[in-house]
């Protein structure tokens, strides 16, 4: 399925920016997990989660364990524990019956990072890696389909109570990023709207 739908590209046509949607997708978009995406997801104690259900109805939740809960075992394979829960099985369940799943790493803080990772996710109760991760009762492996980077721009500093410089003010002009003046990136960006 390519990345982007006809939602996506009209929304692209009204605010001007297919072509830099475009050379997003053509400079950071991979199929596999690279060694940085792994010590960035490793270093992790949390991550989320979105699912649906069989009518496409979303489901996101939250992931968390140790740092290095959620490994990156190969170049197209991330793993994840199980771990006891409410009993709802909403996540598992869905990932049943409907593969498709989105992940979300983030980091908050001074040094803010996001990944995104798309792809497919099968649940196994018997799996070998199991045995990898205490107390775990299932392993979720995922293969991706699109991985890319986010801009980090709106995350907090939570331990420093700051809110992100990015976020826009009454009268004042909205800080840009500096990814947007990258030689990459910055013949493709739309002017801004006011």
């Amino acid at each position: 399925m390519p990345m982007f739908h006809d939602g996506n590209r009209d929304l692209q046509d009204l605010f001007g920016s297919r072509a830099l949607a475009d050379r997003l997708v053509e400079r950071l978009r991979r199929p596999e997990f690279t060694d940085d995406d792994k010590a960035f997801i490793e270093s992790l104690e949390y991550f989320f989660l979105a699912t649906s259900n069989p009518i496409g109805q979303p489901d996101c939740s939250f992931k968390g364990g140790p740092p290095g809960f959620a490994r990156v075992v190969a170049p197209d394979l991330l793993v994840w524990p199980d771990y006891d829960g409410n009993g709802m099985f909403k996540s598992l369940g869905n990932i049943a019956i409907n593969p498709s799943v989105g992940l979300l790493f983030i980091r908050m803080g001074e040094t803010p990072k996001r990944l995104r990772a798309n792809g497919r996710a099968v649940v196994s109760f018997d799996d070998p890696m199991i045995a990898d991760f205490p107390g775990a009762q299932g392993l979720v492996r995922f293969t991706p389909v699109d991985i890319f980077p986010n801009c980090p721009r709106y995350i907090p500093d939570p331990a420093a109570a700051k809110a992100s410089p990015y976020i826009p003010h009454a009268g004042e002009t909205p800080v840009e990023p500096k990814w947007k003046s990258m030689d990459m990136f910055s013949d493709v960006v739309p002017p801004r709207k006011v």
